[in-house]
């Protein structure tokens, strides 16, 4: 099976993440995921990620970072890979029934797209390590 990449956007203020609720009329409906969509023949992600967040968002994006995680989701051939994100504006959804700045401990107790709940413990798991690596430095 061909895998279909998807840039899913990860997009901070402070220590919350941006999520949007997908439609009920979707794969995985009326639960929450990172903004984003499939990367199109000749795309780069940084390409994906401005087309979609203008889309979907109104956003206008001025950096991609590197690649954090992918996931594949599931038996489907989609794999998610999820990119930080930097942007102006203030979102405003089209595609998601709303949207929420959400810190990853919030995110934990939301519905969450598959792929995007295996991101969100990935990112807890990481946070942590992160955050014990820097209180043993300044022991």
């Amino acid at each position: 099976m061909k895998s279909i990449r998807v840039v899913a956007a990860v997009l901070r203020r402070g220590d919350a993440l941006l999520v949007g609720r997908r439609p009920e009329s979707k794969r995985h409906g009326g639960m929450w995921e990172f903004p984003g969509g499939k990367i199109d023949p000749g795309e780069t992600p940084t390409d994906t990620a401005r087309r979609e967040l203008a889309e979907e968002l109104e956003l206008k994006v001025t950096h991609v970072g590197d690649l954090l995680h992918a996931v594949r989701d599931g038996s489907s051939s989609f794999v998610i890979e999820f990119y930080p994100v930097e942007s102006e504006g203030e979102p405003v959804p089209h595609e998601h029934s709303e949207i929420a700045w959400l810190t990853p401990e919030e995110l934990s107790s939301r519905s969450l797209a598959p792929a995007d709940d295996a991101f969100v413990r990935w990112l807890r798991t990481a946070d942590r390590s992160a955050r014990q690596a820097g209180s043993s430095e300044r022991r």
